[in-house]
């Protein structure tokens, strides 16, 4: 099969596009012919080695966690599918080798759940990572209705999921993002506000009685965030050790068939939607990760075969 791959820890410029072996399914997992895979920040910094001690790779690593695709064979025991299911993932490992960025992946069935009808490929190939991480921050921080809950970086990937997941809670959110930024969050139900020095005084200005639950999803910000909080308000980073000192939640987002099945059917009724901002060929995933890294693109980048 095509996939695209790494031998050693680096930058974009370490991946290799070319012929690997195709992967075989183990006894609860299925091959999945993929249809797309989408790019994630995880990505390109586990590559760089951010994760060495956590995640430990297997040269040759073939990077990527998400993928949208459908099922062409069945491991010894996976009653849960059959051939020809459409299917989409968060098909992360305790370990680096065995990704999403080719033309297959052997994907254990409980990482996998079935693509909601609506969404295309490309779409569905976005939902699972980002918005189970949205969805288990919110569960952490036990957000609900009449909550104010302050979402840092809204307009990215697992943000934009989060204002979306949370406002289908019943709560009010204010989100930090870019000026260029704020028309979309509004679209998507959150009150925007501008990142940067003078954030804390913006959002006392926005919510006077303090925010009840922080989500971090960018790091450096919790501590300044825990002064515009309301008495037991619930913080949650996904990036940001800092937080358990402050009573906190330090979250690492798991695979969840569960959480999945929910975020597809919500995605089916209309509630949740993913914004796809550019769709590359699976050569150039190098290029798709600088994107990534950059971290100016609204919406996800995903590859495909």
């Amino acid at each position: 099969m095509k996939a695209v791959s790494y031998r050693a820890y680096g930058g974009p410029e370490a991946l290799e596009y070319g012929e690997l072996p195709d992967p075989r399914p183990g006894p609860d997992s299925v091959l999945v012919r993929v249809r797309a895979a989408a790019v994630n920040p995880v990505d390109w910094k586990a590559q760089a080695g951010y994760l060495a001690g956590m995640i430990d790779p297997v040269f040759p690593v073939i990077p990527g966690w998400d993928v949208s695709g459908v099922v062409v064979a069945l491991g010894a025991d996976t009653p849960e599918f059959q051939v020809g299911d459409e299917v989409m993932g968060y098909v992360r490992e305790d370990f680096l080798s065995r990704g999403t960025f080719a033309e297959y992946v052997a994907a254990p069935v409980r990482t996998l759940a079935r693509k909601p009808a609506n969404l295309s490929f490309e779409e569905a190939a976005g939902l699972p990572l980002a918005g189970l991480t949205a969805f288990q921050s919110l569960k952490a921080a036990r957000a609900g209705e009449g909550d104010t809950v302050l979402v840092h970086a809204a307009a990215g990937g697992v943000g934009s999921m989060a204002v979306q997941l949370a406002r289908h809670l019943g709560a009010r959110v204010i989100g930090t993002a870019s000026e260029r930024n704020h028309d979309y969050l509004r679209s998507l139900g959150a009150e925007p506000v501008t990142y940067g020095e003078g954030l804390n005084e913006r959002v006392r200005a926005m919510a006077p009685g303090g925010v009840d639950v922080v989500l971090d999803l960018v790091g450096g910000v919790v501590k300044d965030s825990a002064e515009v909080t309301a008495e037991g308000a619930r913080l949650v980073s996904i990036t940001d050790p800092e937080v358990t000192g402050l009573g906190g939640r330090l979250l690492w987002v798991r695979p969840d068939v569960a959480d999945l099945t929910a975020l597809g059917h919500l995605a089916e009724q209309g509630v949740l939607s993913v914004e796809v901002a550019r769709v590359l060929p699976l050569e150039k995933t190098a290029e798709a990760q600088r994107l990534s890294a950059e971290g100016h693109t609204r919406g996800k980048i995903v590859v495909t075969p």
